[in-house]
């Protein structure tokens, strides 16, 4: 939360309960290096879409 239009700052600020969240991979290099990992991700974020009304107002979702 380093300054005013840090990400996070503007998620405090601009989040509504009709909000879409956001998706935040955990770590990127295993994302790219290793398909389990990847798959895993894939899945998680198949998952938020199919149910996205029920993640509407949270700030940030952290996948897998």
């Amino acid at each position: 939360m380093k300054g005013k239009n840090s990400l996070e700052q503007v998620m405090r600020q601009e989040n509504t309960s009709t909000s879409l969240p956001f998706v935040t991979i955990g770590n990127i290099d295993r994302l790219l290096a290793e398909p389990d990992y990847r798959e895993r991700c894939v899945n998680r974020l198949v998952d938020i879409v199919v149910d996205i009304e029920d993640y509407r107002g949270t700030r940030r979702i952290f996948i897998p």
